[in-house]
């Protein structure tokens, strides 16, 4: 029988650049003239890997994302890799907003991505695996060929593609 070659489908955020990121938004926030006493303020908890932008408004919040997202894609980080939730009211005329960076695949994606590469009608095989998905064949052309279609999709999160085998 041939060897199997196979490669992982995994959906990952370098942390500690999203937190460099942060550190840089940060200290332009207390630069920079339009938003130094705006009383806009954003924090990052590295444990739940979230954001939290606090503003007088929500056109002063959606500065604050643009800002952070300028630092984001710098350091190479996704921009579709940051969940945004609708803003919140808060105390006063002010809003908050929260972002979720997400990593791992969640099983809805990964089934939606399973399917896709059934339907492309290969021989290969995608098992789903916790936050990841195994593609596997005995073909390594067919392994290229699902890695292009699936990088042609959009699936709401930066997908990568590790352990090629």
């Amino acid at each position: 029988m041939a060897k199997e070659s196979s490669f992982d489908v995994v959906s990952t955020v370098d942390v500690q650049e999203v937190d460099n990121a942060f550190q840089q938004t940060t200290r332009e926030l207390s630069q920079r003239y339009d938003l130094r006493q705006s009383g806009a303020s954003i924090a990052f908890s590295k444990r739940e890997q979230t954001f939290t932008i606090s503003a007088p408004s929500e056109f002063v919040a959606n500065q604050v994302i643009d800002v952070l997202g300028t630092k984001l894609v710098r350091r190479q980080i996704d921009l579709s890799s940051i969940r945004w939730d609708k803003p919140q009211p808060a105390a006063g005329a002010s809003v908050r907003q929260s972002g979720h960076v997400i990593q791992g695949i969640d099983q809805d994606t990964a089934k939606r991505i399973a399917k896709d590469i059934r339907d492309l009608k290969l021989k290969c095989k995608a098992v789903v695996e916790g936050d990841k998905l195994r593609v596997s064949s005995a073909s390594k052309d067919v392994l290229q060929q699902v890695i292009a279609k699936l990088k042609e999709n959009d699936y709401g999160q930066p997908l990568q593609f590790v352990n090629y085998r």
